[in-house]
């Protein structure tokens, strides 16, 4: 039976990593993914595939990326229901301006004590206000996220998990595409 996914990838045509939606589109139908479409030009994938546990398609979607454009990038991938819920638990959303208001998709589920050393390590660092979530770190980055010291890195070292984040706005665009 086929599912219909979106794969969040992380660095897409940021920091050097540039990459021509087309070439990821046929790439991935080579690799038997099927109705692949892109939502903006930056890691938005959206496929159809039979179901599998989304850590199989993480990895496999990571091994594209590395194999055909050389680029070690993280792959999150989650249903429109998981999406939808991943909005729903988000504290922030509906209180902050929808392009502060991030869910950082991660790879795995911290514990609760990757989450509290988190929050701690960052106390004091920036005014961005943040939330545990379901496989996902919710943050509020409240005025600026370029400045932020909040950086993917700071996470990931923290919860052990890589991730990549994607704010309120470009999250309802691809849950409207998925459906």
């Amino acid at each position: 039976m086929m599912a219909r996914f979106a794969a969040l990838l992380g660095s897409i045509n940021v920091g050097g990593n540039r990459l021509k939606m087309a070439d990821l589109v046929a790439a991935m139908e080579t690799r038997g993914f099927q109705n692949v479409a892109t939502v903006v030009a930056s890691g938005n994938l959206l496929f159809d595939h039979e179901s599998a546990p989304d850590a199989e398609l993480e990895n496999r979607i990571a091994a594209i990326l590395k194999d055909e454009f050389e680029i070690d990038s993280v792959a999150t991938v989650r249903s429109a229901e998981d999406l939808a819920a991943a909005l729903a638990e988000n504290p922030f959303a509906g209180e902050g301006e929808d392009k502060f208001v991030h869910v950082h998709f991660l790879t795995g589920q911290p514990t609760a004590a990757q989450f509290s050393a988190l929050i701690a390590d960052h106390e004091g660092r920036g005014p961005e206000r943040l939330a545990p979530g379901t496989r996902a770190l919710h943050i509020d980055f409240v005025s600026s996220v370029g400045s932020s010291k909040l950086t993917r890195a700071f996470i990931e070292r923290r919860l052990g998990c890589r991730g990549t984040a994607r704010n309120v706005r470009s999250l309802n665009r691809i849950i409207e595409k998925l459906s």
